[in-house]
């Protein structure tokens, strides 16, 4: 088939052009498939890993807290192999619990150390640095509390977190510092809940 002079020449520059540009063109196709392929792929790991994870922690969930040897095992293999997902946090709030109640401290304030370093979720973090100001109160090591009960946190444990403080300031015999501390409590929590009543009969005790 013939072309015109015209279309001749617009063929030679299509040409000239693709042996100047034509391997970058390439290249960047190649590139936009492996990004697609490698999306798709890290998407579909992350569903197998949240998946295995998701049972494992229902494994936990059915054992008895005497069972400690068992749930120290799964939940450091969550907290190992699955830190990604949300339940390696959960897990290690669960083993810390079996591990204060068979009397291993060191190893409960370790997983509470990790859950409030890494877990993925607001309320797992919180809660967990909650568990260490207690067990720092408990361990009369004062300071200790208070610095977790300064960790960042939802809002929604802001109740707690002053009812916590405090108990610290009162053992510290800060009466007119726990006194507001109560105070504080007693606005931000649940108006019907069972620990406001357990926070205004401190308050009242304190002379609030």
């Amino acid at each position: 088939m013939a072309f015109d002079p015209a279309e001749q020449e617009q063929l030679d520059e299509l040409r000239a052009w693709w042996q100047r540009h034509g391997s970058k063109v390439i290249a960047l196709v190649v590139a936009g498939v492996l990004s697609f392929a490698g999306f798709q792929g890290w998407n579909y790991y992350q569903r197998q890993q949240a998946t295995a994870a998701s049972e494992k922690y229902e494994q936990l969930g059915r054992l008895s807290i005497k069972e400690i040897d068992q749930i120290r095992s799964i939940s450091a293999e969550l907290m190992e192999d699955y830190a990604g997902t949300p339940y390696a946090g959960r897990a290690a709030l669960l083993a810390a619990k079996a591990n204060h109640a068979a009397g291993d401290v060191a190893s409960a304030k370790a997983q509470l150390e990790w859950a409030a370093a890494k877990a993925r979720e607001d309320a797992m973090r919180a809660i967990a640095n909650l568990q260490l100001a207690a067990i720092a109160l408990d361990e009369k090591q004062y300071d200790a509390a208070l610095k977790a009960l300064e960790a960042k946190r939802d809002p929604a444990f802001d109740g707690l977190y002053a009812d916590l403080r405090g108990d610290v300031l009162a053992a510290q015999g800060k009466t007119a510092e726990a006194r507001a501390a109560y105070e504080l409590a007693l606005t931000k929590l649940d108006a019907q809940g069972k620990f406001r009543t357990y926070t205004r009969h401190k308050l009242d005790a304190l002379g609030g």
